[in-house]
């Protein structure tokens, strides 16, 4: 699958020192630590890292639905560009339950969860629930909306659309709720589309379906996707950057390619040797990455992957490193590329 070699500079969400912390009784989870993204318009952004490094969190603190308490944005910024009015808001600022964030969310950034019959109501037909989030962003009446509803429908490629608009989701395969939602997602044609896992629960004839549907979409719609996943196979087909996440923290950025071919960060390097490649000689098991990811609620004074480190040194323990430039566009959060080590790269 062919990948934009131009990135356009052009960016719609900027996401600054972002902080969301949940505080429990006895302690606090650090989810999301610092994070500091760019998404230029219509691009396609891999977020990517293991379970539980705050990916989740990141997207749900830019729709601005972390549940209150225990969750909250203690810090940072999230600047939108909101195509319908030309303006720029910090997201982080605004009431989660007010007027500007519910048009927003859904009208300017749309959300794919990774489980469709969690979002989707049981209780309601696919028509009526694209429906009703077409007449919430836009003034028009019940048939237009419906209209629109079916017109969705045929766009994401569902069979007997007609018939599939007055069914409820329970009547529904996997592959067609995950379309329902992604119809749903783009009705109110969103400049940026936030998906969360879209493809985990789908076999892999139907995942491939639907990540060539999301690439056919973004063509039609023009909309920037940032893609939350694990599998790094789905973000070397769908994605122009990528951003690699550990423990709340961005530790590496760069375009696809350049990542895939010349990973810096050691945690970036453990995660591509431990996806198993079909024809690789040499290698009877996969490589897993040693040891487990930190307690979130750990306050740790240096590199929080130090410990799982194969290259780690007497500073990576001592001192958290930034996030910086190694080569053109391509950063890493790594002492072993700190200002010292620049003249051997």
């Amino acid at each position: 699958m062919a990948q934009a070699s131009v990135i356009p500079a052009a960016p719609i969400l900027e996401i600054k020192k972002l902080k969301t912390y949940f505080f429990l009784e006895k302690s606090t989870v650090r989810a999301v630590e610092g994070v500091d993204l760019t998404l230029p318009h219509k691009t396609t952004l891999g977020l990517v890292g293991e379970s539980g490094c705050g990916k989740s969190v990141t997207a749900m603190s830019v729709m601005r639905l972390i549940q209150s308490p225990p969750g909250k944005i203690v810090e940072g910024e999230i600047h939108l560009h909101r195509k319908q009015t030309g303006e720029t808001v910090d997201i982080a600022q605004l009431d989660p339950r007010g007027p500007e964030m519910r048009e927003i969310r859904g009208g300017d950034i749309a959300i794919i969860f990774q489980e469709p019959m969690m979002s989707l109501n049981p209780l309601y037909t696919v028509g009526d629930q694209i429906a009703e989030a077409v007449q919430a962003h836009q003034k028009i009446g019940r048939k237009a909306a419906l209209d629109r509803a079916l017109e969705m429908l045929d766009k994401v490629q569902i069979s007997a659309s007609k018939q599939r608009l007055h069914e409820y989701p329970h009547q529904l395969s996997g592959g067609m709720r995950q379309r329902v939602m992604i119809a749903l997602a783009l009705s109110c044609n969103p400049s940026i589309l936030i998906a969360d896992e879209p493809t985990t629960a789908l076999d892999v004839t139907v995942q491939a379906q639907i990540l060539d549907l999301m690439n056919q979409l973004q063509a039609d719609f023009g909309a920037s996707i940032i893609l939350i996943t694990h599998n790094l196979g789905v973000v070397s087909q769908m994605a122009m950057q990528v951003a690699v996440m550990y423990l709340g923290k961005i530790v590496e950025f760069a375009g696809t390619r350049e990542l895939f071919h010349n990973p810096l960060h050691p945690y970036t390097v453990g995660l591509l040797n431990s996806v198993p490649v079909l024809g690789r000689k040499g290698q009877k098991s996969l490589v897993s990455i040693k040891g487990m990811v930190p307690v979130p609620t750990e306050i740790i004074p240096g590199c929080a992957f130090a410990p799982r480190c194969p290259r780690a040194m007497e500073i990576c323990h001592e001192q958290q490193p930034v996030l910086r430039a190694v080569r053109p566009d391509h950063q890493a959060a790594c002492w072993l590329y700190g200002e010292s080590s620049l003249s051997v790269l």
